[in-house]
């Protein structure tokens, strides 16, 4: 086969180099900049033109990245190679692998709903199509992200009335952008983490503008105490460094809040169901539209899709991920 599994990652042999590759390697082809997909280490790295400044920011801006163009294509020791908008996050890509009358695309992650803060998913046919299948459950059914940033407004105003400072959590890399950019025509202070700033201008590099914010500190926290939106990672906790408990209603934002044991486990008892991942309809529609024979699956529980891609006559098998533990491999739920 033209890709196979290794320990590293997903490999091509014929072409010499990695896909999201676990550890450092020669030649690393990136399909997206959250910290399970691109990690430090490799000597040369290859992604998506938009994906470039992400990729500084996270890797370092000494390490050696070149930047194809969304459909533009390269030959790599013979190979043809071309990314393709994935929907995920910015600059998140489909990689096209292409030798002898093989093709094979790897998906990394990706979402079917629109997000006016990345390119939108763009579907290429093959014969191999690798997935994910993150939220791989007939469950698992997206409401329209506009339904879901109205009951963001209205929480907000309720607590400005009430004077309590409202904390949404979002990864710090995509959701986060996604939320502030939601906030337009929304009246109040935002507060961004700085892990989310940095982020920033990535984005508005490619054109793509937010309202107003400040970075969040303790000095524009008291400044703006009880009327304040403020953006956070998951892991920040902010809530118990700036202020009282007491002051802060907490709202998560994940496609994992659609059940109540998600919720449970997350300690959110409510929250916004908006996810950058695709749903079980998305999941389906994207791999009929690849048009592959073969689909591979990976990144969840592939129990049920195989089932169900089974029972149409394709060929389904199961692609492991490497078991190293990384902290933010859910980033981007």
């Amino acid at each position: 086969m033209l890709i196979r599994q290794e320990p590293e990652g997903l490999y091509c042999e014929a072409g010499g180099f990695y896909i999201d590759p676990t550890r450092g390697v020669e030649r690393a082809l990136i399909t997206h900049a959250h910290a399970d997909h691109a990690r430090r280490g490799s000597r040369h790295y290859l992604c998506a033109e938009p994906c470039r400044a992400l990729l500084e920011t996270r890797l370092g801006k000494k390490q050696s990245i070149e930047t194809l163009a969304y459909g533009e294509t390269c030959l790599i020791n013979g190979v043809q190679v071309s990314f393709h908008p994935a929907g995920h996050v910015l600059g998140s890509s489909q990689i096209r692998v292409s030798h002898r009358d093989e093709v094979w695309v790897i998906s990394g992650d990706y979402k079917l709903h629109p997000d006016p803060t990345c390119a939108r998913f763009e579907p290429v046919a093959c014969h191999h199509f690798v997935s994910e299948c993150t939220f791989g459950s007939p469950i698992y059914q997206w409401p329209s992200p506009e339904s879901q940033w109205s009951r963001l407004r209205q929480w907000w105003q309720r607590h400005q009335q009430m004077g309590v400072n409202s904390l949404v959590l979002g990864y710090s890399l995509g959701k986060a952008q996604r939320i502030l950019h939601a906030c337009h025509g929304m009246e109040g202070p935002i507060l961004v983490h700085t892990s989310i700033h940095d982020c920033i201008p990535a984005y508005q590099a490619q054109g793509i503008h937010f309202p107003p914010y400040q970075i969040l500190s303790t000095s524009t926290l008291r400044a703006h105490d009880g009327k304040a939106l403020v953006i956070a990672p998951p892991s920040a906790r902010v809530e118990h460094k700036l202020a009282t408990p007491e002051h802060w209603e907490i709202m998560g934002v994940s496609g994992w809040l659609m059940t109540r044991t998600q919720r449970r486990k997350k300690g959110q008892c409510h929250g916004l169901i908006v996810s950058d991942h695709a749903d079980w309809p998305g999941l389906l529609e994207a791999i009929n539209a690849s048009q592959a024979h073969t689909i591979h699956l990976m990144h969840g529980d592939s129990r049920m899709l195989e089932q169900v891609l089974g029972s149409e006559g394709r060929q389904v098998m199961r692609m492991e991920r490497s078991t190293r533990k990384i902290e933010t491999s859910s980033e981007g739920s």
